[in-house]
């Protein structure tokens, strides 16, 4: 019988990204609050860009940034932001969305498998991703659990389960 397997990936929707960022753009142009604030948020190539006039209302926005990906089912794991920057009359915040698992995530996750995980699951990476492989689909589903309530600093999916 042949080894059953799934792939562990961390992918953001883009679209859903973009969707949560005209939501709260919209909003931030449309709040009381932000009137005469100069606050906004937009994209800046790969990077989210927020812009405030005090650092208070650039964390305000970014909150309500984090609101609408949540909404959009989009974990806040994958959202990578930058402290506050003073530059002139506005403070600046650089957020970016992670996509990927990164070496370091990887090989935690490998260890987590081989030290907590059944006897006779087998993880490899490949490039982004981490392939799991057994013969029980049982031990892969309690792969599946174990990951699931580990504490990582990534967003998982799992995906190819065969």
């Amino acid at each position: 019988m042949a080894d059953s397997s799934f792939d562990i990936v961390s992918k953001v929707d883009h679209q859903e990204a973009d969707n949560a960022l005209n939501q709260a753009r919209k909003e931030v142009e449309q709040r009381y609050d932000f009137k005469g604030t100069g606050a906004s948020i937009e994209w800046s190539g790969e990077s989210i860009l927020i812009k405030a006039s005090s650092e208070e209302r650039a964390k305000a926005v970014l909150d309500v940034f984090q609101s609408k990906l949540i909404k959009r089912g989009i974990s806040l794991k994958s959202l990578d932001t930058g402290e506050p920057v003073q530059g002139g009359k506005e403070v600046r915040i650089s957020s970016t969305l992670k996509d990927g698992i990164s070496q370091e995530n990887a090989k935690k996750i490998g260890k987590i498998i081989r030290d907590e995980g059944p006897k006779g699951v087998k993880s490899q990476i490949q490039g982004d991703e981490l392939r799991v492989q057994s013969k029980s689909r049982d031990d892969l589903q309690t792969v599946i659990a174990l990951l699931k309530n580990s504490d990582l600093d990534v967003d998982l999916q799992f995906v190819n389960y065969r």
